[in-house]
Parts: structure tokens; C-alpha cells; sequence
């Protein structure tokens, strides 16, 4: 097989594999809220049987500190039982009975603790009977309720982690079948890829497509959604795989090593699962599971009031805008944001209608004559950005905080971002944002030399593998100093 016919895998691939259903959600995000409806189950089961044992009763003793510590006590035992990973929540038959067993514990716990030290005698035992009955058919039903959301979020692919294996060699092979035999596990995978062109790299391994080289998963893991991927080569291959994770850590996916049949044993606490396969984690997603929910939240909200609060703001610079010269308020233009997908923020127009640029061809430089009077002053102070809320709040293409998107087309003396900067493509393993640590500490504004550039990609890196909401909130806090420290926006 000649170097020429694997490239060409991949196109065919992404016709076979488009990018997945939207609206994705997370197994962990998942796996949090089942806990949480365990927990709901037990509560509405004690509120339940109390307004039926103790209706005649109001006056007797305060059951909540009870009640509390024996609905937290109850998730904590479904999860020690392993009841709550995936693979259980969607056989719930399977695991009914150690969902008894767990709660019949609980209870048996909390009568020994009561036992022997002489407390709960003004308790009643009719209720304590009633609740055992009615918590015990609340969970069975909550678990019902999730296994079949469970089932249809991986039905409709919102709920599967994409994968592709690296290594189509013996050692590929065997992880295909350990991932396709194993019942429990959420992983789909769309086919492998193999960096040799000679006969070791057949064109289907175990039923399934090889794609072609590692070059080629970068653009299809862009095109394509992509959430982890499997390296399948031995440890003592230390050489390929740091040649090719430098090719791959530019995406904003999980990258493991299959330790499946690794003879170099470590200790059981190095290794995570996929499913039932023990692998070596290589790379994470920057931001996954619940942090991908508490930053929309963040955005979300702190968008909307900020949106609030400017509103006469931008009901002024609107005006100004349209009375200063000819043309539109707004315009849209076209950025990379995550994962290289393509966007089109809100901006406050700031250039002549006639030399409008919406694909940024030609930075704006000092004095340049294509800027309005208003536009000059609105561009200085970063109020033309302002209408970017519009791409948080609504369209969620866009974080308060986060690397600046560039425009699709953007260059530095003729020459793309990517080829001034090895692994520029890094910045957009996340949403991009408003403002960013680069602009906060003087990287914004004209990238008219490659140390500018540099330094502003170092930044959102730096920002990148140290997220955190306080993090968040220092940026944002930090964005009007900087806006008045640095003046070199024009």
C-alpha cells in the first residue's frame, strides 16, 4: 500500500462519520445527577412517609438531621457498591439487587447506631418501616428513570464517547475486541490509524476502517468529533508515540495509552478505565465533564448581567455609531473559534462602511484613514468588543473569558498564525472569549511581529492549563485596568 492511498482515508471517513448529535452531555455530568436523584428519592420517600405515619402528630420530634444523614448515607453506599458508574446505571435489573442490599445496610446501621447508644427511642418505628418500603421503591423507580434516559441519550449519540485507536498491529486488534465485547462501556469507536504504509497496516482491522496516518487525525479529529483517543502501541515504542502525541495535543481530547497487555506492570491507583481496559493517561481535555457546566453557568450568567447593566451603553454607542457615519451599527465577522470551528462575532462597526475588512486581511495600524472618528475611541477603549455578549448569552460560541479568536484569515507579515507559531492551534482546545490573560497583560491589539504573537499564544496556554472560575474572575476584574495601562489598539 503506497503513502498516497492513506491520506485519502480520511475524507471517506468524515462522510461516514459526521460530527455527532448536539447538545452533547457528559457520562460524568451524568453519573453526578443520578447521585443526586438517589438522594431526592431518599428525602421524597421520608417527606412521603411522614405526611402519612405521622399526619396526627406535628408536635413530635424533629426527623430532618435524621432524615438528611441517612439520604447522604444511602448515596454513599450506592456508590462504594459501584451502583452508580454507567455500565450500572444502565442495567438497573442487573444491580437491583445490590441497590437492596445497600439501603437494607443503611438502615440496619442506623438502628445498631441507635441501639447501642441508647438514642432515637422517641423515633417512630412504624415511620422508620414505612420509609424503608416506600425509599426502597423510590430508588428502583429513580433507577428506571435513568437507565432509560441513559439508553436514549446513547441512542441518539449525545451520550458516547468517540474514539479512534492508534496501532493497527496484534496489540490494536486485541483493544478493538476488549472495547466492542464490553457491555458496560460507553465508547463508539469510528476506526484506526496507523502511521506504516507497508502490509502490517491492513485496511480493516477487527471490522474496522483504517483511516490513515496520524497527519491525517488531526484534520479529521477538526472535521469530525473526536473525544479520545487510544494509543495501541507498546510503552517501549517511547519514540513514536512523543512523535505523535507532538501532532496530536493540539486537540481538545482525552488521549490514552492501552496498557492492556503491557508487560511493565505499575501500581493499580496510575491507571484509569475505558470500560474495562486499563489505560495510562497521556493528555485531558482542558476543560470536561462538570467544569464545561460551571463555566456556561458562569457565562450564562455574569453575561446576562453585564448585558443588563451596559445596556444604556450600548444603546449610546449604537447611536453614536449610526449618526457618524453611513452603513450599520454592527457587523459579523467570521473567527476560529473551538476546535477550529468557524464563527462570526458581534462587533460595533468601527471602520468606513466601504473599507469594512471581514476577514481581517489588513490589520488596523496607527492613524489608519479606514477608521471612523467614533469608531477610533471605541476601538481604543475595546467598547466595539462589547457586543460579543450577544455571542455568550445567546449563541454560547463564545466565553466571557478565554483565548482571543482570530479572525479565519488573519496573518503576520503575509504569513498565517500557524506557520509564525508552532502549536498555535493549541489555543483552541476551549471556547474562545471577550477578554483573555493575553490582553490583560499587554499581548492585544496589532501582531505585527512574530514576539507578539508568540508571547500572546504563550499567555492563552498558560490560561489554558490553569483554568479555573477565580481565574475567571480575576481576568475579568483585571480587563478595565489593562484597558487603561495599554494603549497600543488603534
Amino acid at each position: 500500500m503506497t503513502d498516497a492511498a492513506k491520506p485519502a482515508r480520511a475524507p471517506l471517513a468524515e462522510t461516514r462519520h459526521p460530527g455527532g448529535a448536539d447538545g452533547r452531555f457528559s457520562a460524568v455530568v451524568f453519573v453526578g445527577l443520578v447521585r443526586a436523584l438517589d438522594f431526592a428519592m431518599v428525602l421524597a420517600a421520608a417527606l412521603a412517609a411522614r405526611a402519612l405515619w405521622l399526619r396526627a402528630d406535628p408536635t413530635g420530634p424533629s426527623y430532618a438531621p435524621g432524615i438528611v444523614a441517612v439520604a447522604l448515607a444511602a448515596t454513599v453506599a450506592l456508590q462504594a457498591i459501584g451502583a452508580d458508574d454507567m455500565g450500572a446505571i444502565r442495567q438497573p435489573l442487573r444491580y437491583g439487587t445490590r441497590i437492596a442490599a445497600a439501603w437494607s445496610g443503611v438502615f440496619l446501621v442506623v438502628f445498631a447506631v441507635g441501639f447501642f447508644f441508647k438514642v432515637g427511642g422517641d423515633f417512630s418505628r412504624g415511620f422508620a418501616a414505612l420509609w424503608f418500603l416506600l425509599g426502597l421503591a423510590a430508588l428502583v423507580a429513580g433507577r428506571g428513570a435513568a437507565a432509560a434516559a441513559a439508553r436514549a441519550l446513547v441512542r441518539s449519540g449525545r451520550m458516547e464517547r468517540r474514539a479512534v485507536v492508534v496501532g493497527a498491529g496484534e496489540s490494536g486488534e486485541e483493544l478493538l475486541r476488549l472495547i466492542e465485547t464490553d457491555r458496560r462501556s460507553d465508547v463508539r469507536v469510528l476506526g484506526v490509524f496507523d502511521d506504516r504504509t507497508d502490509a502490517r497496516s491492513p485496511d480493516v482491522v477487527a471490522g474496522y476502517p483504517n483511516l490513515g496516518r496520524v497527519e491525517d487525525l488531526v484534520e479529521f479529529a477538526r472535521r469530525t468529533r473526536v473525544d479520545l483517543v487510544l494509543f495501541s502501541l507498546p510503552i517501549t515504542a517511547e519514540r513514536r508515540i512523543l512523535e505523535m502525541l507532538r501532532a496530536l495535543w493540539v486537540l481538545p481530547i482525552d488521549i490514552r495509552l492501552s496498557a492492556h497487555n503491557a508487560r511493565l506492570r505499575f501500581r493499580p491507583r496510575s491507571y484509569s478505565y475505558v470500560g474495562s481496559v486499563p489505560v495510562l493517561d497521556l493528555f485531558d481535555r482542558p476543560i470536561g465533564d462538570w467544569d464545561v457546566v460551571l463555566k456556561a453557568a458562569f457565562d450564562r450568567i455574569v453575561g446576562g448581567l453585564a448585558l443588563f447593566v451596559l445596556s444604556p451603553l450600548l444603546l449610546a454607542v449604537a447611536v453614536a455609531v449610526k449618526l457618524d457615519s453611513k452603513g450599520p451599527v454592527f457587523f459579523r465577522q467570521r473567527r476560529l473559534g473551538f476546535n477550529n470551528e468557524v464563527i462570526e462575532v458581534w462587533k460595533f462597526r468601527s471602520l468606513k462602511v466601504e473599507d469594512t475588512d471581514h476577514e481581517a486581511r489588513r490589520q488596523v495600524t496607527r492613524d489608519d484613514p479606514r477608521v471612523t472618528r467614533v469608531g477610533r475611541f471605541i476601538r481604543r477603549a475595546s467598547i466595539d468588543e462589547l457586543p460579543q455578549l450577544f455571542n455568550v448569552v445567546f449563541a454560547g460560541d463564545l466565553s466571557l473569558v478565554g483565548p482571543r479568536p482570530h479572525a479565519v484569515r488573519a496573518t503576520a507579515k503575509d504569513r498565517g498564525y500557524e506557520e509564525v507559531v508552532d502549536g498555535y492551534f493549541a489555543r483552541h482546545r476551549v471556547k474562545p472569549g471577550i477578554t483573555g490573560w493575553a490582553q490583560v497583560n499587554g499581548w492585544r491589539g496589532e501582531t505585527d511581529t512574530d514576539e507578539k504573537l508568540q508571547r500572546r499564544v504563550e499567555h492563552d496556554l498558560h490560561y489554558i492549563e490553569n483554568w479555573s472560575i477565580p481565574f475567571d474572575l480575576y481576568i475579568l476584574a483585571a480587563t478595565p485596568f489593562s484597558l487603561l495601562r495599554h494603549r497600543d489598539v488603534y
